[in-house]
């Protein structure tokens, strides 16, 4: 539900770096919008202020502004959260105006920006403009470049959008806690020429990851690597929308990471250039086609491709178990090993034991009992039957004939006659026989026999 929150009075008085502001400026903040559904929001041309081409961000939106004497006014309000990962599991998180991760911020080079941040956590925070050229105190950092901002409290940002890119914002205070809650969000600064790297879709999602205990509905803060559920913009398959585009549109996927560790992703049926990096646009002389690209810590990549083939193609991130949901990590290999006897004296015990792994085998078939709140290992079912995925996992539907705007997802692909994978159901050819095998090397010829005796050797 979209709503729009009451202006701020002077209970939650603003300030511009440590010094206060009237009760009247502090109640005359821009509007702070919610939005709490995890649909992916169509584009909204922008209606004031310099054109641009809007971005699409995969299961979030872009924040609305108003302009006032020549700035561009947006608000964020710091708090918690409440965040569907995927149909049948949600978590308590903490985020930006309804949603984690933040609303995507979208400017054009040379913009004045000023952003409102209320704080309605419970410990203070700060936000950092990741990637951003501005004055050093604007630059987030609690503690260093500015006091932090404590609970109630409002602070504003000032700075002039210098450079067309892709960027993100997140806070620098508790770091380790608040983003691992999902404190986030992305910030694209497009050209002040709509015409330059123009695109016909420009999707943008953050790589995020949480540690939710089965059955809880809360993230581990002090989890360093092990988590169970990787997500695109705290999203997880079958959670995750697909990207709907239209044959031969040129399309753009701006991708930024905060998770603790890098992410290969791999885009099926096509190949792309890395366009854009955090530091800006890569020049034509510098990119290469790729099929896979790798995005490290705290590392945003733009990549572009035309979609000429059509049909349902898969993207995802290429390490296995970021594919994967709650997934535990204690969990034997049982590959090879009969367990017919054991399990049958274990399920007089415990009714719901199953047998794990002993001939490989579809996890998605596995039916076992889950707590509340809790997502299967895999899941997602296909036109053929189960899809054996989750986590960093999504699908690149490329249709014929959509509309310019049209981002509905069109269904499953229908291959044309002769172009799908199929069974063989007539005789196998005989195998061929191996030629007859002959001696590998030569015979060697007659050596001279050495017999040892006491006092040397000799020849025979």
């Amino acid at each position: 539900m979209t709503s729009r929150r009451d202006f701020l009075t002077a209970s939650g008085a603003a300030l511009i770096g440590a010094a206060s502001v009237s009760r009247v400026q502090a109640a005359s903040l821009p509007e702070a919008i919610s939005q709490t559904l995890p649909d992916t929001l169509p584009p909204q041309a922008p209606p004031n202020g310099r054109h641009f081409n809007p971005v699409v961000t995969l299961n979030g939106w872009s924040l609305p502004w108003r302009m006032k004497n020549g700035w561009k006014e947006f608000h964020l309000v710091a708090e918690p959260v409440v965040r569907e990962i995927a149909p049948g599991m949600k978590a308590n998180l903490w985020g930006y105006n309804g949603q984690s991760p933040g609303p995507t911020i979208e400017v054009v080079e040379g913009d004045k920006v000023r952003i409102f941040v209320t704080n309605k956590l419970p410990e203070y925070t700060s936000v950092h403009w990741h990637g951003q050229i501005l004055p050093n105190g604007m630059d987030g950092l609690s503690g260093l470049t500015q006091p932090p901002i404590l609970p109630g409290k409002t602070f504003v940002y000032e700075f002039e959008a210098k450079h067309a890119g892709t960027f993100m914002y997140h806070p620098h205070a508790d770091e380790m806690t608040q983003m691992a809650m999902g404190m986030m969000g992305f910030w694209v600064t497009h050209p002040k020429d709509p015409k330059f790297m123009a695109v016909d879709r420009d999707f943008v999602f953050i790589l995020n990851a949480y540690d939710v205990e089965p059955g809880s509905y809360t993230p581990k803060v002090n989890t360093m690597l092990d988590f169970n559920l990787w997500t695109w913009n705290s999203r997880a398959f079958p959670g995750i929308d697909p990207l709907v585009v239209r044959r031969g549109d040129r399309v753009r996927i701006r991708a930024g990471n905060l998770t603790m560790t890098n992410h290969p992703l791999h885009l099926h049926g096509h190949r792309f250039e890395v366009t854009g990096t955090d530091g800006g646009w890569v020049p034509k002389s510098a990119r290469w086609p790729e099929v896979t690209t790798d995005i490290a810590v705290g590392q945003m990549r733009a990549f572009e491709f035309v979609a000429e083939h059509p049909g349902d193609w898969v993207f995802h991130c290429h390490k296995a178990h970021h594919t994967m949901n709650a997934m535990g990590h204690s969990v034997p290999t049982m590959i090879g090993v009969n367990q017919t006897d054991i399990a049958k004296k274990i399920s007089q015990l415990v009714p719901d034991y199953m047998v794990m792994g002993d001939k490989g085998g579809s996890m998605g078939d596995m039916q076992m009992p889950l707590p509340d709140n809790t997502l299967p290992m895999m899941m997602g079912v296909g036109p053929y039957g189960n899809i054996e995925m989750g986590g960093m996992f999504s699908i690149v539907k490329v249709r014929e004939g959509l509309a310019r705007n049209d981002y509905k997802d069109p269904g499953w692909y229908r291959q044309p006659p002769g172009t799908q994978a199929y069974e063989w159901t007539g005789n196998m050819p005989a195998a061929p026989e191996a030629p007859p095998q002959r001696d590998a090397l030569p015979s060697a010829p007659d050596q001279p026999v050495l017999n040892i005796k006491r006092g040397g050797v000799h020849e025979h």
